[in-house]
């Protein structure tokens, strides 16, 4: 896999320093602008449900007259909110597709805008003492896919077809993975699956975290979750593009220098009309978001923070700086 998203969105990211969840030194703190209140409604990602409590938690000790109202049931919900109009913030683990985009841009006549405001490492979750050391996106393709776009060949059903022996071999593989509204069921099926089908044996979960604690509770079992819903109940395996290549963990320091190859950057939609600023209270919000103080937050919930100058850069392209004079 290419990393077309990752690649195109964190290009100055091997900037980073090595060291596991270190902050960009260079990131800005926040700082608050006096007095601000006002009301905020976030619907969108489950995949981002932790990190937005996190942000919301952080913003609001700083303007306690600020609520921040919370949904996080799939990213399929968030592109009808903002055209509907009943959230200002819709956060996404993908980005709009043109169906979306399009009904968005046919209401407001202009594009939806994305801020990038974190970077996940998409993790292969099976349980804790399960041996296996590595698979290849073919053998998840062979795993998860009924059509095998990407990969061909036999279907991998049991753990003996993954490359396990003993006990292991002839126990069938239990899979499990978000639901439809969700936009890490869609990169997956599209990074993995090749816009293919998944099997119908594939137990489609509401959330994040159900997906995991799934995997927690079935040894035999796989999954697919953001890298900040891991357990001590599971273990996020490495991963390599193609059988017999090195695999690579879902670690900060492979996904932020690009070498684990199923890894995305993670966004938040607003209503941005160009020429215009943005209201106050989201302008703030995101600053506070893309700050040292936000990413901080990130990284508390599981996720890796982007660097200073993607930070820069998106707050250029929004213009928040003044949106708040």
């Amino acid at each position: 896999m290419n990393l077309k998203t990752l690649t195109l969105a964190l290009t100055a990211q091997a900037a980073l320093t090595s060291a596991a969840f270190a902050l960009d030194p260079a990131l800005p703190a926040y700082r608050p602008v006096g007095n601000l209140s006002g009301e905020l409604k976030s619907i969108g990602s489950d995949t981002l449900n932790h990190e937005m409590e996190l942000w919301a938690a952080g913003f609001k000790a700083n303007y306690p007259n600020v609520k921040i109202q919370i949904e996080g049931k799939g990213s399929a919900t968030a592109a009808p909110a903002l055209v509907a109009g009943t959230a200002q913030l819709g956060p996404m683990s993908r980005l709009m597709n043109g169906e979306e985009a399009e009904a968005f841009e046919k209401k407001y006549g202009y594009k939806a805008t994305a801020i990038g405001v974190a970077v996940d490492a998409l993790a292969i979750y099976v349980h804790k003492d399960n041996p296996i050391q590595c698979l290849s996106e073919e053998q998840l393709d062979r795993i998860f896919s009924t059509d095998r776009k990407g990969s061909g060949g036999k279907s991998v059903d049991t753990w003996g077809d993954a490359g396990l022996t003993g006990e292991w071999a002839t126990h069938p593989i239990a899979m499990y993975g978000r639901n439809t509204i969700s936009g890490t069921y869609e990169f997956f099926r599209q990074q993995i699956l090749y816009d293919g089908n998944f099997k119908e044996a594939v137990k489609h979960q509401a959330g994040s975290e159900a997906v995991v604690q799934a995997v927690a509770n079935d040894k035999f079992a796989i999954g697919y979750s953001g890298i900040g819903y891991k357990t001590d109940g599971v273990r996020a395996i490495p991963v390599s593009v193609h059988y017999g290549q090195k695999c690579y963990n879902p670690s900060s320091d492979d996904t932020l220098a690009g070498k684990y190859p199923i890894a995305r950057l993670l966004y938040i939609y607003v209503n941005k009309k160009p020429g215009e600023t943005l209201d106050p209270v989201i302008a703030e919000f995101v600053k506070y978001i893309l700050s040292k103080d936000g990413q901080t937050q990130t990284e508390k919930g599981g996720y890796y923070a982007i660097n200073s100058e993607i930070s820069a850069s998106e707050l250029q392209r929004l213009d928040t700086a003044s949106s708040a004079k």
